[in-house]
């Protein structure tokens, strides 16, 4: 996709530099927790944390997710100088389309946490018998990530909105019929009924069930994850009956904006998250109790297909309505 505007100069204001600023200024706490750690610190890291147990694969999470966080100030300058505008496309959404999916479950997660405690809820700190961090470095972290999440999204959208804006204007009864043809209607259908499996998953580990979880987390069950998994059945859901709503034009009045980001979003989630979740189950446990079953691995393994497949139907959207 080329950019729609007829110079490569983002239009001026005060607003993109704060924004900038902001979420660059929101990862130096996590940037700075994370060198710490590489460097050999504990601080945060109580006696006994599993994070002590085998430090090369930590030491190698850790420098993962320095790049990850990296990344982020990347974005917001590539989103903000006028050299962003000449990007190609596909370098800036499918990062954007990570942090987007990475992001968005702390965004809404992290919240319900907080209520959840609030309102008497249990959540797996209290449960638990075995430290991982101590409780400030969520708040810090998280609190850090939501910033970011806000910054960007709204970064972003200022973004696409001058290069891209003509692509998600008018109703869904106005989407040409070649922008949902047979491979993009293809890729939905597929993604949507690949998303039904974990779906079903996290509504019955919403529900309290513990079939495919490891005996440590069974043990550590409580009020905060079975909310979580709420959210995440929902995200599923939701990325599911969007994207097949703009692949069969299902409701033709409804605007093409708003359901086109509500399926970006959940479709990033499910797929992000999904691989995300699905990478941490593959690093080694030397804690039998710890250690992730077939069928979970199955369930992140479906999320990260899914969300890819659906994502690829928005792309086949967008690109053929471009052309």
């Amino acid at each position: 996709m080329t950019p729609t505007v007829p110079s490569d100069v983002l239009r001026p204001g005060p607003l993109r530099p704060a924004l900038r600023a902001l979420a660059i200024a929101s990862c130096l706490p996590y940037l700075a927790l994370k060198a710490a750690w590489i460097a050999g610190s504990r601080i945060g890291i109580p006696d006994g944390s599993v994070l002590l147990e085998n430090r090369a694969v930590t030491a190698a999470a850790n420098g993962l997710t320095v790049l990850m966080d990296g990344a982020v100030i990347v974005l917001a300058l590539l989103l903000t100088r006028p050299w962003g505008l000449r990007v190609r496309a596909w370098l800036l959404t499918v990062p954007m389309w990570a942090a987007t999916g990475l992001l968005a479950p702390i965004m809404v997660g992290f919240p319900l946490h907080l209520a959840t405690g609030a309102l008497g809820g249990s959540s797996t700190r209290d449960v638990s018998d075995e430290p991982f961090l101590d409780a400030w470095v969520f708040d810090v972290v998280y609190t850090g990530f939501i910033v970011q999440g806000t910054a960007l999204g709204t970064l972003f959208v200022l973004y696409a909105r001058q290069r891209w804006g003509h692509l998600w204007q008018g109703t869904l009864r106005e989407l040409p019929s070649a922008a949902t043809g047979p491979r993009m209607r293809g890729c939905a259908v597929a993604g949507a009924l690949l998303a039904l499996g974990p779906a079903v998953m996290h509504v019955l580990w919403a529900a309290g069930s513990t079939r495919a979880l490891p005996p440590r987390t069974v043990a550590e069950r409580s009020t905060d994850f079975r909310v979580l998994e709420a959210m995440h059945a929902s995200f599923a859901v939701v990325a599911a009956a969007a994207v097949l709503v703009l692949a069969f034009r299902a409701v033709p009045a409804w605007p093409l904006r708003p359901v086109l980001a509500v399926a970006w979003t959940s479709a990033g989630a499910l797929g992000a998250w999904g691989g995300w979740m699905l990478l941490a189950t593959l690093l080694p446990s030397s804690d039998d109790a710890n250690r992730a079953t077939a069928p979970l691995t199955l369930t992140y393994a479906g999320a990260m297909i899914s969300g890819l497949l659906l994502s690829c139907a928005i792309a086949a959207l967008l690109r053929r309505r471009d052309t």
